[in-house]
């Protein structure tokens, strides 16, 4: 059976974070930027907030899971963490009739694909009351999904985008413009924050939380039925017009109206600079770099800010462009969109104002400074007058040269790579070190492998993992190579993509279908790849009540026979269970179960017992893996069937060696693998378990006395 996660510890608590979504008029915020727009939006009489977690967003969901009592509660506010994206974007439909004020988040790209479908029939349909969608941008050097952006998204479905400067009361201002324009236009709003923006800091004067809309408080509503805002014809043609004859053209009115946009004239010029609001710091470090901003970002370049990139507002486009002779296009990614339609806005107005982008900037990867600052520099060179153009050379190449100067003195051999891996003791990792095993004896098996923790096993030392699709979509995307392989798919997910799209798509589909496949599940409590948010199996809501939804039981409700549960630390028994399965061919979906929690849940709960013990003075048993460099022999198949970052290497010391040792550092968790490994893979016998006591009682000194004594007996013996 399932082992019901200890939950209701609450081992995690952002009270100190929710205590500032309660500063009051005049009061100076400081934090994290992701948390200044949650306040923001208590400031702008949200009335409903929902989302699905993920980077760089989750914090938002997480502390107002926590702030039920001080916050949600006294505000009305209606707060859920949704099953899907696409179930938070179907939220957003309380607007649609009702003056009620939402929001909802998540990870962008892969969440807004997800939710496209319900963002495509809220668009369609109109909005009353302001919806705003609060994406993460996961773009550039440290994404963790594809690369796209929410542009696409944002145009197809005529969604204003909003791409705020990174200043701390900007974002602030616009999250609650947000509302505004999207009242305004009757169209939902697309706030996107990248990485560096959701977790810049910075200081904002607050403003007082309004109460949500609420018949019982302050809102007269009654259910109301328009037969307009149903999305089908012949209401979607009128809904069509709608968007493109009034609701764009209200929202670049207001967009102006506002002053979302900015422009900063600098010293003048025939030059200019047209950015998206995101790329504004970087933008203005570029310049300081080649000579033409100062430290307090003041350029002598005019700049136009696109705090809101679509729709862009033609006007404002050619009134920066008037007395331009030539601007620079710097939008981040691929297709050139802004690029692309200023050309066309430049065109059709009939200037002669030269545009660059694309041409001397990359079209793809993220703007981080030196690419910004070569890109600027090119156009500059380019197009400037001999005084600009000397001094933007001549700075460029100065710091060309210093990085040349620096690169040459790199180390001779490159520096090995670090991929991403699971934590130390996570139970997810010994279930791919079976799967090695058997892959060993039987040849290669086809893996289809989902998102979350355990797509890490796709990385070295595993490499175990042929496709990855979509969150719970790795049992769909076996269907059909499952009857095609001498030997039956293998689909792996964890309880978070199961909850997500892995029960749907996945474990009934494949049951409908008699598809014949082996489905691992990997239950460790959370959706822990996101921060640990709670899932229908953890055991309680996000909010804490306690309530528990079975996985066995759900997949028993749909007809799956074979489900077997295994310790996953018992590499042994889980080789045994999987072999059984893929040998059971022809009998239907096969399931098996690893129900070990989360390492970073436990030990973090652990630790703090472990606080609570050592203040108090009493014993305390730490345990910890070895390995007897002595016993090594170097041929580190340990670390490649295992995995473990506490697992590395050390220089040897003995000289008929001619390699590193394996050694195990102090973040060990004593989870056991290696011990099974040992065991279970036939690996060399050099590891071994060692524990301690903290605060020993007399007799566990006493007896630790007499050992000792024991043991140098038979050594002088």
């Amino acid at each position: 059976m399932s082992t019901t996660v200890k939950a209701l510890t609450r081992e995690r608590s952002f009270a100190l974070e929710a205590e500032k979504l309660l500063l009051g008029e005049g009061d100076e915020f400081h934090g994290e930027a992701i948390l200044a727009v949650t306040k923001a939006l208590l400031q702008a009489g949200v009335s409903y907030v929902g989302g699905y977690p993920g980077a760089p967003v989750s914090h938002l969901m997480d502390v107002l899971a926590d702030a039920r009592k001080t916050v949600l509660e006294p505000y009305g506010i209606h707060f859920e963490q949704s099953a899907s994206e696409a179930g938070a974007a179907a939220m957003l439909g309380a607007s649609i009739n009702y003056p009620l004020r939402g929001a909802v988040t998540w990870k962008s790209i892969v969440g807004t694909n997800v939710a496209s479908d319900a963002l495509s029939n809220l668009s369609s349909a109109g909005v009353r009351g302001g919806a705003v969608i609060v994406i993460g941008e996961d773009y550039g050097e440290g994404a963790s999904v594809i690369q796209e952006r929410t542009h696409a998204t944002a145009m197809k479905s005529s969604m204003p985008l909003i791409d705020p400067r990174y200043d701390m009361p900007t974002i602030v201002d616009l999250t609650e413009h947000a509302f505004e324009l999207s009242e305004a236009s009757n169209l939902p709003v697309l706030l996107s924050l990248r990485i560096r923006a959701c977790h810049m800091t910075g200081s904002f004067k607050c403003r007082e939380n309004q109460p949500a809309m609420r018949k019982r408080q302050n809102a007269p509503m009654e259910a109301n039925y328009d037969y307009s805002k149903i999305v089908l014809p012949p209401s979607t043609y009128a809904q069509e017009k709608a968007k493109i004859e009034q609701r764009l053209p209200a929202a670049r009115d207001y967009i102006k109206a506002n002053g979302l946009n900015e422009t900063f004239p600098g010293k003048g010029g025939r030059l200019g600079i047209i950015m998206q609001g995101g790329t504004h710091g970087v933008v203005l470090r570029s310049l300081a770099r080649l000579g033409h901003a100062d430290a307090f970002g003041n350029s002598d370049i005019a700049l136009h800010v696109l705090n809101v990139i679509h729709p862009l507002v033609p006007e404002q486009i050619t009134e920066f462009l008037a007395d331009k002779d030539s601007v620079l296009i710097i939008e981040e990614g691929h297709p050139a969109f802004i690029e692309e339609q200023i050309r066309s806005i430049v065109q059709q107005a009939e200037m002669t104002c030269a545009i660059y982008g694309k041409n001397v900037i990359p079209s793809s990867g993220e703007y981080i400074t030196p690419v910004v600052r070569a890109g600027i520099a090119t156009y500059l060179n380019a197009v400037g007058d001999k005084t600009v153009a000397g001094k933007t050379k001549r700075l460029n190449n100065a710091i060309e040269k210093r990085v040349k100067t620096a690169a040459k003195s790199k180390p001779a051999q490159a520096l090995p790579p670090r991929p991403p891996s699971f934590c130390t003791g996570c139970p997810e990792r010994p279930i791919f070190t079976a799967l090695k095993l058997i892959m060993r004896d039987r040849g290669p098996l086809h893996v289809s492998m989902d998102i979350g923790c355990s797509t890490f096993a796709t990385l070295p030392p595993f490499n175990i993992g042929n496709t990855v699709l979509g969150y719970g979509l790795s049992l769909a995307s076996s269907g059909a190579i499952a009857g095609s392989l001498d030997q039956p798919a293998i689909a792996v997910m964890g309880d978070g993509a199961f909850w997500h799209n892995g029960l749907t798509t996945g474990a009934i589909n494949a049951q409908w279908q008699g598809m014949d496949a082996v489905l691992v599940i990997l239950e460790n409590g959370y959706a822990s790849a996101t921060g640990q948010q709670h899932v229908p199996s953890t055991g309680a809501t996000p909010i804490g009540e306690p309530i528990q939804i079975t996985i066995e039981q759900t997949l028993r409700g749909i007809g799956v026979k074979q489900i077997r549960y295994v310790d996953s630390y018992d590499v042994k028994d889980v080789r045994k269970a999987l072999e059984e399965a893929l040998d059971a061919r022809g009998k239907g979906l096969r399931v098996i179960m690893s129900a070990n929690e989360c390492m970073l849940a436990k030990k973090r709960r652990g630790n703090a017992v472990k606080a609570k013990a050592l203040k108090a003075g009493t014993p305390v048993r730490n345990a910890r893996y070895g390995v007897d460099a002595e016993v090594c022999t170097g041929d580190h198949s340990c670390i490649r069937m295992n995995g473990c970052p506490s697992l590395t290497l050390k220089p040897t010391t003995d000289p008929l060696k001619d390699g590193p040792t394996a050694y195990v550092d102090d973040n060990c968790a004593a989870c056991n693998l290696c011990g099974e490994n040992a065991h279970a893979a036939q690996l060399c016998p050099s590891f071994y378990k060692a524990r301690g006591i903290v605060n020993p009682s007399a007799l566990q000194r006493w007896m630790t006395g007499v050992n000792a004594k024991m043991l140098k007996w038979i050594g002088a013996s």
